[in-house]
This record gives C-alpha cells, structure tokens and sequence, in this order.
C-alpha cells in the first residue's frame, strides 16, 4: 500500500471489521509494550523532567480551634441560661406576711381598715388569699398580680361594724397560693347604747 492509498476510513474499517486483509494492513510505525502507535502526530506519554513531590495534608489540630472560642461559648451559654431562669424560673415566693388595723377599733356604725403587708421575694407571679373573719365570714379566692421586682403587695378588708354593742373581732388573712401562710389581728368593736 502506498501513501496515496491511506486512508483513515481504511485505517478504521480496520479496527471494526476484524483483521486486515493483506492488501489493507497499516503497518505500525513502532511498538512499545502493548502500546501502537501509528502516524506522526502521536507522541510517548510525557514524563515530567524533574521529580515532582506532593506534601502530605497535614491535619490542623481540632483543640486549637475549640479552645478559642470556648470562652465565647461559655458566655453565651450563661446569658440563655439566665434569661431561661428569669423568664421560667421559680416564680413569686412569700416571704412575711403581717396584717394591722387600728388597735382602737372602729366607732360606732364605722368600720375597721384591715391591712395585709405581705413581703415577697421580688419574683413575678400571682398571690391567690382569702380573708376569714371570727363572725364566721370569708371572702372567696381573691387574686393579686405581682409584676418582676415588686416585693409588697398591700391587701386592704373593710370591716363594718353597726349598733351598739361590745365585740372582740378578729380578722385572719390566709395565703392560699404559691403556699399557705397566716396572718391575724384582733381588735375591739365597742359602742355603748345611744
């Protein structure tokens, strides 16, 4: 065969339709191992002409980095735990309780102001009492809101008193909510005959 006759559809008949008849075989220009090459464009593999060496990856030690923001981690922790505790923390607590009136009692057909002092520990939350009196009175559940820092709640029961008359009274505030606490005063009712 030559030169006028290659062909590349020769040349690829060939790899497709098995081996060359005699008169269709490309002899190869050279062969290295199991490798042909064939024609003037292809050239060996290109082998680099110095020695090209790729570091290991070093891994950067992982403590490192925590520690560094280990601190910003504990500060931010401690904030959301102290704004869980202030919102969801233990609510109000009472602390004293104390009731008063005037130890004179009140005049004829008067009434006595009774005042409740009832101390707490600042926290926000709801007292829930009742007033008992010793005619045998009660008041129902009665509510007071206690707002964030608030530490006295004043509790105020009117007692009136009619016609003449001599009687020890007694009124007694029970705390009923978030737990029981009692306080009571005594006092004299007394109003001769007109």
């Amino acid at each position: 065969m030559n030169d006028d006759e290659y062909s590349a559809t020769v040349l690829g008949s060939a790899w497709i339709s098995g081996p060359p008849s005699p008169q269709t075989y490309v002899a190869p220009d050279r062969a290295d191992g199991s490798v042909l090459r064939f024609g003037p464009g292809v050239t060996a593999a290109a082998v680099a002409p110095f020695p090209v060496e790729v570091p290991p990856a070093t891994a950067r030690p992982r403590r490192a980095g925590l520690r560094r923001y280990a601190l910003a981690a504990a500060v931010l922790a401690a904030v959301i735990v102290y704004l869980l505790w202030q919102r969801h923390g233990p609510g109000v607590e009472v602390r004293e309780v104390a009731v008063s009136t005037d130890p004179a009692g009140p005049t004829c057909g008067g009434a006595a102001d009774v005042v409740a002092v009832v101390r707490t520990n600042g926290r926000p939350g709801t007292l829930v009492y009742r007033w008992v009196r010793s005619d045998g009175t009660r008041s129902d559940r009665l509510t007071e809101r206690m707002p964030q820092g608030r530490r006295e709640a004043t509790l105020h029961l009117l007692w009136t008193f009619q016609g003449p008359g001599h009687y020890p009274a007694e009124a007694r505030l029970e705390v009923l909510e978030p737990a029981r606490h009692t306080a009571a005063v005594r006092f004299t009712y007394d109003c001769a005959a007109p």
